[in-house]
């Protein structure tokens, strides 16, 4: 086999497995099925080019923005990301429909001692309804965490990013 040929195969299966790791693969599939209440679904990459991307707040790559579909159909995207806690990240999703607005925000991993009240239910609620029109600010409409101010700062960062930056994909028609 000629080395240019094996270079391209190996390219090719490479770029195949771009994907999240496996745990948290399991906890990403596990909340699209409770949100979108469905079985099945396809997950699929959303490639936001390159020269759009370098313009965005947030982070859009080959293994974090995703698209959600069953029966061909659009149930909406998934982003997936971290953002940084006192000496760590944190890793976390957020769920849109397909008319980007927020239908479920969960942390996936958390990797500090003090801090993990972040990734309740009750406080992560808040983010659910938001839209690309939103902007949210630390304890005006964003609950303060005694012990989280670090993390509570930082994931509202993160949403108003990532809330910013679907407005600029939407604005460029990509999605």
């Amino acid at each position: 086999m000629n080395l240019k040929y094996i270079v391209m195969l190996v390219v090719f299966l490479v770029y195949q497995n771009i994907s999240l790791p496996k745990n948290i693969q399991k906890k990403v599939d596990k909340e699209i099925s409770e949100t979108f209440q469905v079985e099945t679904f396809q997950f699929n990459p959303f490639k936001v080019p390159a020269e759009i991307s370098k313009q965005l707040p947030s982070e859009f790559g080959s293994d974090n923005f995703f698209q959600i579909q069953t029966n061909n159909k659009l149930l909406g995207y998934a982003y997936v990301s971290k953002a940084p806690s006192k000496t760590d990240q944190f890793d976390y999703l957020v769920l849109l429909d397909a008319e980007l607005v927020v239908l479920n925000a969960k942390v996936l991993v958390y990797r500090e001692d003090y801090g993990g009240e972040i990734g309740s239910k009750r406080w992560l609620k808040q983010f659910v309804g938001k839209t690309q029109n939103d902007d949210l600010r630390y304890g005006d409409n964003i609950m303060a965490i005694s012990g989280a101010t670090i993390s509570v700062r930082s994931m509202t960062a993160a949403m108003n990013n990532l809330l910013q930056s679907l407005k600029i994909l939407h604005s460029k028609e990509i999605i």
